[in-house]
């Protein structure tokens, strides 16, 4: 078995203890923030943009960005403003310089990373991942993120949602994905609202575990033109459609059957925040990506290979 498969099955016990961190410190450090930043790479941009729908409710500015836009942005950052860092390891190069340069402007920084990364400010929620195709660290990142924004009384979901999401992950992982055999050229993920973000990080899961062509949009935008190519040779994976109010979800699900298409439906059992959903969905995809990789004999533990492995490309943005 990979360590991705095993990361998948043991997630809901690595996440019982985020869900009872002390966070006083670092909410103690946001509160007084007129403005909020959400900094992160990779699937911690990702985590960043769903950190912001939590947010989303608060009096204040919340914002999100990747942390190569935070560092070439010219902006002001003073107290006022609360910096968000996330990065697992620590070691990705713009997130270390978005942290450097938000620490050098007086801003109020909050780091999450992984455990014993060196941080001082950092809240630590699970040890260092054993797979490159990075699981337990995302879902710990969200869930810090929906503490906090419960913690400073301006989220819309409660700690009764927080507290069913160990079972709802343990449950996911159970649940395989019925998609068959992947399609020959492009499997497309589409979801609304915070599920377009998850569509967009299934599909670099895809990508890192089972080296498959995978695509992720929001349903709105996969209608302007991006599905123009689309046949079948390709296969449409559509995020909670439940969820989407005006429906435009499952007309492309109905549509890109009529063209051919493999269709499949990935849904979270109704009870949860639409945003709090991503997390046990997120875990679907994840399951999905771990069955493909090893259906197609293909180490999901070791993504960054060949020509990709070069220093030059992973230090480009270190500070100093």
């Amino acid at each position: 078995m990979t360590a991705l498969a095993e990361t998948i099955a043991a997630q809901a016990e690595l996440l019982e203890p985020v869900l009872t961190q002390d966070l006083s410190d670092p909410l103690a450090g946001i509160e007084p923030a007129r403005r909020i930043w959400l900094v992160g790479t990779g699937s911690s941009q990702h985590a960043a943009e769903l950190g912001a729908w939590m947010f989303g409710a608060w009096d204040r500015e919340a914002r999100w960005s990747s942390s190569a836009a935070f560092v070439t942005t010219d902006r002001r950052l003073d107290a006022e403003d609360a910096v968000v860092i996330i990065s697992h390891t620590t070691e990705t190069a713009f997130a270390r310089r978005a942290r450097v340069q938000a620490l050098d402007a007086g801003a109020r920084v909050v780091s999450i990373t992984g455990r014993g990364r060196g941080w001082p400010e950092a809240i630590e929620t699970v040890d260092a991942e054993r797979s490159e195709t990075y699981t337990a660290s995302y879902l710990s990142a969200l869930i810090v993120l929906a503490r906090l924004a419960a913690g400073l009384g301006r989220a819309q979901f409660d700690e009764r949602q927080l507290a069913e999401l160990p079972e709802r992950v343990g449950a996911a992982a159970r649940a395989p994905v019925a998609l068959g055999e992947p399609p020959p050229r492009l499997i497309v993920l589409a979801g609304a609202g915070p599920a377009a973000i998850t569509a967009r990080e299934g599909a670099v899961k895809l990508r890192e575990a089972a080296r498959l062509p995978a695509e992720g949009f929001e349903a709105e935008y996969l209608l302007h033109g991006s599905a123009v190519p689309l046949g079948p040779d390709d296969a449409l994976l559509a995020l909670q459609p439940g969820d989407d109010r005006f429906g435009l979800l499952g007309l492309l699900a109905g549509t890109a059957a009529s063209e051919g298409l493999k269709v499949a439906t990935v849904e979270e059992p109704d009870g949860l925040h639409p945003v709090l959903a991503q997390i046990p969905l997120t875990v679907r995809l994840q399951k999905l990506a771990s069955d493909l990789a090893d259906a197609r004999g293909m180490d999901a533990d070791k993504v960054i290979v060949d020509g990709w492995d070069d220093d030059r490309l992973w230090g480009a943005g270190n500070p100093g």
